[in-house]
């Protein structure tokens, strides 16, 4: 596999901040086709401490590409993971509904692999431990792999041993040989963050032993490509994947997908249990007949996607700048990053939304990257009632409604953005 570097580096050791490929991170060969254009974005999780800083900000390209001979959709254009992660403030404890999804995420691989105390369960990007410690809770011996310096720090202070490294094939085996096989190693949201996928893969089963599973959660493409879920793409995301795209790339690994389970969190994802040497289970099956139905792995399909993405950015535009006109307050709940990669691309700045609210006390206090939206305690929207608020975080539409009542009994209303503008 092949990259090519697209900019001279800004690094102090010569390496290229942004590189771009030539050739599918996949499969290695030189067949992808770009459909999807989100423009030149800041890092979106490159939150900004002052306006003093906005002048310096990177923009790099954010182009989403389809191989076709894997159909693997990717971006083509990566950011040094060093850059990308080497201070974090992404954090999966701030969420309860991440915290009821961990519960039961930690016991249904308790249920399914007969796990004790004796065993061990490894989670590559661990965070701030959240799940890890539901495992701990239940009896379970854990390790952490967290790469960003201050969330690692977050999770050993909770009491999760926690190795601060990026993980890879060679990691695989160091691992092995300094804490014993896994009989689990669980990768949430993090296969997609991975430039050589394969190579990830491969250090996890070279990590578990041969009767255990790897185990790993991303969001599903179906759900992206139905309800043009275009703001799941940022830098960090490298990949989005369709069951036979993960097929495809566990083979290369010795890993066959055993079973598929689809599970509600981030939009919508799937949790794959990939085993060593394992032939497709029941539901693996299904899940690739149903993508060969209903054009999952086609261009075509994804060219459809493009054309709604642009759709929705004119809608969602058009309803912000009516109300706006109308003297309407509008503010934004929430600072995630898919917030960001749908404030950018839809050139939302504080001429429409002057601030957005956040319950992570990393990001109160801090600019959006790009559209540089203020961000506020959540306790703002009943202080000061702005008439609507645009939920950002959209994938916890439900339980920020939940607990922004008070907001909604003295006549505040929100407004979802994707898939399509709605007013609740």
């Amino acid at each position: 596999m092949t990259a090519t570097d697209l900019q001279p580096t800004s690094r102090d050791d010569a390496r290229p901040v942004l590189r771009h490929r030539t050739t599918c991170r996949a499969c290695g060969q030189a067949a992808l086709r770009r459909f999807l254009e989100l423009g030149p974005q800041p890092l979106a999780n490159a939150f900004l401490r002052a306006p003093s800083e906005f002048s310096g900000e990177q923009r790099y390209p954010l182009d989403l590409y389809f191989c076709s001979t894997c159909s693997l959709v990717q971006l083509a254009d990566v950011v040094d993971p060093e850059v990308l992660f080497a201070e974090y403030i992404y954090v999966t404890g701030t969420s309860t509904t991440i915290a009821e999804h961990n519960r039961r995420y930690a016991q249904a691989v308790i249920d399914e692999l007969g796990l004790g105390s004796e065993n061990l369960v490894v989670e590559i990007a661990s965070n701030d431990g959240s799940l890890l410690g539901c495992f701990r809770d239940l009896g379970v011996r854990i390790l952490g792999v967290e790469p960003a310096r201050n969330i690692a720090r977050v999770a050993e202070s909770r009491g999760i041993p926690t190795e601060n490294r990026f993980f890879s094939r060679d990691e695989g085996h160091a691992l092995r040989a300094s804490h014993g096989a896994a009989a689990a190693v669980i990768g949430n949201n993090v296969l997609a963050h991975v430039d050589d996928t394969a190579g990830f893969l491969q250090g996890a089963a070279a990590l578990v032993d041969d009767e255990g599973a790897v185990i790993v959660e991303v969001p599903y493409a179906r759900e992206m490509l139905e309800r043009v879920e275009y703001d799941t793409v940022y830098h960090e995301h490298l990949c989005y994947f369709s069951v036979t795209a993960l097929k495809r790339l566990g083979e290369t690994a010795g890993l066959g997908i055993v079973r598929v389970d689809e599970v509600p969190v981030h939009g919508g994802s799937v949790r794959v249990w990939f085993r060593k040497g394992a032939e497709p289970g029941p539901t693996t099956r299904a899940f690739l007949d149903a993508e060969q139905r209903n054009g999952l792995a086609t261009f075509a399909a994804w060219e459809r996607f493009a054309e709604r993405t642009r759709s929705q950015r004119e809608e969602l535009r058009t309803l912000l700048q009516r109300l706006t006109s109308e003297g309407k307050r509008i503010a934004g709940y929430g600072a995630p990053a898919k917030g960001n990669t749908l404030l950018n691309y839809c050139g939302i700045g504080i001429d429409l939304v002057p601030y957005t609210v956040d319950r992570n006390p990393l990001k109160v206090g801090t600019f959006t990257p790009g559209m540089h939206l203020p961000v506020r305690p959540a306790s703002t929207l009943v202080e000061e009632m702005p008439e609507y608020v645009l939920i950002l975080a959209w994938n916890f539409a439900d339980e920020i409604m939940q607990q922004q009542a008070a907001y909604r009994a003295a006549g505040g209303r929100f407004i979802i953005p994707i898939p399509a503008p709605r007013i609740i």
